[in-house]
């Protein structure tokens, strides 16, 4: 009775072990399945598609990592004290440590962009050309993303064997078709809307012009234009986001460390914060130039003496 119980449990055993390896996702169905999100945040944030992709791989062990399947986080990002989201609890480097949870894939995709862009210790990546992926890989490593001494040379490993790099050009992105999280209109399906900071913006297209975008949702042109802090003699760029909804007057992140080129206006679309509330917070005039380094508060108001 005994043995035909145990031969019972391990055939149990076995056919749980076959299915888990059925259900185990390979390398090249991550590739395929996320791929789009990783050019998409390219297009939007200046991370190498590859360099977003071959980071997942490694992480999650394709997508297969509990922290993956628990938590939809593909990049091993833990909590860090400014996070208020939702949270899952493992074991890391120490016990009980806590990551970030997310509700969708595509949220971590986007907190991983904006974990780089908005940290001064990455800054430099974003001096790289996009196609610099072994600049990025090992770049990665000297700003501390991780421990790993071989972590470059696994990147570079990974994106070589399947060839991502050739994702890494941008000017091609446009022809590409980005996964949706939702279609307002069904009908309108060339136009893609995506969501972040809880707001919903699109991608400008070619040939597009703010009206097009206004009569598309159905919207009036002086609402799209102050839900961007537009007027209507500033031009429309390809590629860039225009939120269809009203911004936040907080972002997601703590603060935002200012980097080459940007303005006021420029990190309140990446943030999804109004520019009032971002100029309020910081005590700061819409006509106020920015230095590199400067640290802009997103969720809570600057103090005097700080």
């Amino acid at each position: 009775m005994f043995i035909q119980l145990l031969k019972r449990i391990c055939l149990l055993l076995l056919l749980s072990s076959s299915l888990l390896s059925q259900n185990k996702m390979t390398p090249e169905e991550y590739i395929s399945t996320f791929k789009d999100d990783a050019i998409k945040e390219m297009y939007l944030h200046k991370v190498p598609a590859c360099i977003t992709l071959a980071q997942g791989m490694l992480e999650t062990g394709n997508g297969n990592s509990p922290l993956c399947r628990n938590a939809n986080n593909h990049f091993g990002i833990k909590c860090h004290k400014e996070w208020s989201g939702e949270t899952y609890i493992m074991d890391d480097d120490e016990a009980n440590e806590c990551f970030r949870k997310y509700e969708h894939v595509l949220d971590s995709y986007s907190d991983h962009s904006l974990f780089l862009f908005s940290r001064s210790r990455y800054a430099s990546l974003f001096e790289l050309k996009i196609t610099d992926y072994k600049g990025w890989c090992y770049g990665l490593k000297n700003a501390g993303y991780a421990t790993d001494p071989s972590y470059p040379e696994r990147l570079i490993k990974l994106i070589e064997k399947y060839n991502l790099q050739d994702l890494n050009h941008i000017e091609n992105t446009p022809k590409l078709n980005f996964p949706s999280q939702e279609i307002i209109q069904p009908e309108l399906v060339i136009r893609q809307v995506y969501r972040f900071n809880h707001v919903q913006f699109i991608i400008a297209k070619e040939n597009d012009s703010f009206y097009k975008i206004a009569h598309d949702f159905n919207l009036e042109l002086k609402d799209l234009l102050i839900y961007n802090d537009l007027t209507k003699s500033d031009k429309l760029t390809y590629g860039q986001k225009i939120y269809i909804q009203k911004k936040r007057r907080k972002a997601l992140e703590p603060y935002h460390v200012v980097q080459k080129n940007e303005t006021l206006k420029s990190i309140s679309q990446l943030h999804g914060i109004r520019l009032n509330s971002l100029c309020k917070k910081n005590k700061l005039k819409i006509e106020d130039a920015l230095k590199i380094g400067d640290i802009l508060y997103l969720r809570q108001t600057k103090k005097i003496n700080e």
